[in-house]
Order: C-alpha cells, then sequence, then structure tokens
C-alpha cells in the first residue's frame, strides 16, 4: 500500500502532525489524485476545532487541486496527468437530490472511516469532507474532481473547489439574482469576496459588505463592492439601507457567527431572500420573530457549496477566470508547505488572510 505524507488531527483543538501514512490504490469509479495545492478553509478549521464533532484520527483539507496519477475501473472521460480540481461533493447520480440537479445534496452516505486511508499500523485514519486533501496524494470519487486546463495555475485552481463555487453560487444558483438588484454580503471573507464577486457578474446595481475589521472593507471594494459597512456600529443594517437608498433585494450571510444570522433581516426589502451560507458550530443557535418574514413575503434560503453542479459551473468560472472578469489570483494571501501547515492555520484564524494555500510542489 502507498505510503504519502499528510497533516493528521489525533484531538480536536490540538495542531497537526505532519507524517507518513497509508493510501489504497482507486477502487471502480475512483480516481488517485497528486496534489499540488490545497487551501485552508474555515469549515477545515471548524472541524479541527471540534466545533462540529467528527471521527479522529482525520485527514481534513477538500480545496484542492492536482493531477490524475492513478484510475480504477469505470472511469470515463478522463486520463492520467489530467490537471482537476478536487471538491468534496461525492454524488450518487441516482438518489432523489442527485436526479433533480442536486448533487450538493446526495443522499447516500459516505462513511470516511472506511475510505482509502489507514494509519500505518493498519488502523483507521477518516478521510473527512470524503476528501482528505491535506495530503500529497488523495483517492475520490470520479464525481468529485473536474479537469481543467493545462494553463490554469494549481494554487488558483484549488480555490475554486470550495470558497469560489460557494460563493459565486450563492449568487448564481440559490439566490438567482438579476440586473439590477441590491446585495448585502455580511462577512468580507474568502466566500464573501466571491459572493461579492458574483454579484458584480450577476449585474447587481449596488453590493454592501459588512464586516468586523476595515482593512477587509478596503479588500471588498478591490473584488466589486460598492459600499462598505463597518458591522461594529450599533445598527449597521442602518447605514446599509443609506448605502442603498433602501433595503437589500439578498442579504448573504457568509460567515459562521449566529449574530449574523440574527440581525441579516434588518437588512432585507420586502420580499427579499436571506441566503445562509456560513455555517455555525453545532448547537448555536439564532432567533427570528417568524410573523416579519410571513407578513413582508420574505425567505430564508440554506445554501450548501453554492448549490452548484461542478461538472457545469466549474467550467463557467474558470472560463471567466480566463477572460480577465473573475478575480482568483488576488485571493491568495500566502503560500506555505505542508510542513507549515499549523502556522498557515494560526494564520488562517486571524482572519487577516483572505485565502492561505499549501503547496506540494
Amino acid at each position: 500500500m502507498p505510503i504519502i505524507r499528510a497533516a493528521v488531527a489525533h484531538a480536536f483543538g490540538k495542531p497537526l502532525t505532519v507524517q507518513d501514512v497509508h493510501l489504497s490504490a482507486p477502487k471502480p469509479g475512483e480516481v488517485e489524485v497528486t496534489l499540488e495545492a490545497c487551501a485552508i478553509c474555515h469549515s477545515d478549521i471548524t472541524y479541527l476545532d471540534g466545533g462540529w464533532g467528527g471521527s479522529l484520527p482525520a485527514i481534513y483539507g477538500h480545496e484542492a487541486a492536482g493531477r490524475i496519477t492513478s484510475m480504477g475501473e469505470g472511469v470515463i472521460g478522463l486520463g492520467k496527468g489530467d490537471p482537476v480540481v478536487v471538491t468534496l461533493i461525492r454524488s450518487c447520480g441516482t438518489c432523489p437530490s442527485c436526479c433533480t440537479g442536486r448533487p450538493t445534496g446526495c443522499e447516500t452516505p459516505y462513511d470516511g472511516d472506511y475510505g482509502p486511508l489507514t494509519m500505518p499500523d493498519g488502523s483507521k485514519l477518516h478521510q473527512a469532507m470524503a476528501c482528505g486533501a491535506f495530503a500529497e496524494r488523495v483517492v475520490v470519487a470520479q464525481t468529485q474532481i473536474v479537469k481543467i486546463a493545462e494553463d490554469i495555475p494549481m494554487d488558483v485552481a484549488s480555490l475554486i473547489a470550495c470558497g469560489v463555487i460557494t460563493g459565486v453560487g450563492a449568487v448564481v444558483n440559490a439566490a438567482q439574482m438579476r440586473p439590477g438588484q441590491d446585495a448585502v454580503i455580511i462577512g468580507a471573507g474568502g466566500v464573501g469576496l466571491n459572493a461579492i464577486q458574483g454579484a458584480r457578474i450577476a449585474g447587481a446595481r449596488r453590493i454592501v459588505a459588512v464586516d468586523m475589521l476595515p482593512e477587509k472593507l478596503d479588500i471588498a471594494m478591490e473584488f466589486g463592492a460598492t459600499h462598505g459597512v463597518l458591522a461594529t456600529g450599533a445598527t449597521p443594517w442602518e447605514e446599509a439601507k443609506t448605502a442603498l437608498g433602501r433595503s437589500a433585494d439578498a442579504v448573504f450571510v457568509t460567515v459562521g457567527a449566529p449574530n449574523a444570522y440574527t440581525t441579516a433581516p434588518n437588512y432585507l426589502a420586502t420580499g427579499g431572500k436571506i441566503i445562509m451560507v456560513g455555517m455555525p458550530a453545532t448547537g448555536a443557535a439564532s432567533s427570528y420573530e417568524a410573523s416579519n418574514f410571513a407578513a413582508a413575503s420574505q425567505s430564508m434560503i440554506g445554501c450548501k457549496m453554492g448549490d452548484v453542479v461542478i461538472q457545469r459551473d466549474i467550467p463557467w468560472i474558470v472560463d471567466l477566470y480566463r477572460q480577465g472578469r473573475l478575480k482568483l489570483d488576488e485571493l491568495i494571501s500566502a503560500h506555505w508547505s505542508l510542513d507549515q501547515i499549523n502556522e498557515a492555520i494560526a494564520h488562517t484564524k486571524t482572519g487577516s488572510a483572505k485565502r492561505n494555500v499549501i503547496l506540494f510542489k
């Protein structure tokens, strides 16, 4: 069984251990990808801190890109050496959700305890989020990958696997924003910046970014926000309404903060939508006055991974990048080696980073 280096979580809230682990060969319908880049997402950090529980020991990481090095039986349309984006979206293609075009809600369970990874002594090693990409190589289902062009840098490609498709997809797929509508994006981190870009591409009239840090609002303007509002004020929604001249047609909550969800309705216009993107820790609660939603014909919509169909949406997102209409290079804050992963995670936790990327070559 091949040996690879990976960053293993042995306990929640503790540093990762970079060590040798075993990776089995791909089974039918699976591919092995030798990774060149893996970005660090706040979802990885929430898991690592124990916010959502999970099985340990485990390998996290799910925003990845690399080249195919091996394939199981039945894999079609791909070949060794192909550059690909690797996502956590593992879809069976036959359940009710998959058959109605919603693979992000696939109802066929996958237990990473029985995936391709094991510890050197043969004991369990959990493949977190069906990916386990804080590692030199992964084995994933063919449905989790999308082939990309040779000229797309791997560090950029890794971002597309989650943060980009989640932000852009929330606007285009979940909110279905139309030209001339107004948007508020709560949280100007990696996903929020891509929601801002999605709103710009969709033709939003005005886009208000809301964040706790002034420097992040400055960055939001570079990505297409027309106005910035500090969330530290007593009533930031009033400032947003002043900037828009009205309330927002769509409010995107891109941070996992319960209070952000509690205050989100204050930004919303009659008939508007709150798109729930950020995921608070298990047990965290927000509160609403339900009658207000009914009276104003408003709605709250959960949005997992931008409601994307990766084989449909990643190619056009890549094309937007190649045309210069989608900023991706500018999303990268810094590059790190696998041995520096704990430092990279600590830097991400400060909130100052857009996306930190682990490079394997």
